[in-house]
């Protein structure tokens, strides 16, 4: 009866290119949703230094034209005609 079993193991088909790449893939898709996930949670501060003096520098060489200047050059005149009744 001992000489009926056996113990040896099964065999198990080596994982083909495509399998490789499928479990690979779902390995790296689970880590960058993890590190999409950490980056809502841990939110990194900004440095506002250089992003307020490259604003006043913008502010101050900026020259505001007048809207209605141009607007009024854009439309034609529309002619005036009574309503005859």
């Amino acid at each position: 009866m001992a000489a009926e079993l056996d113990f040896s193991p099964p065999e198990i088909p080596e994982p083909t290119f495509m399998e490789n790449i499928l479990h690979y893939g779902l390995f790296f898709g689970a880590i960058f949703q993890l590190i999409c996930v950490l980056a809502i949670i841990l939110p990194i501060p900004k440095t506002h230094k250089m992003d307020t003096e490259n604003y006043e520098i913008k502010t101050s060489d900026v020259v505001k034209k007048p809207k209605a200047a141009t607007a009024s050059l854009s439309k034609k005149p529309k002619k005036e005609t009574k309503k005859k009744r």
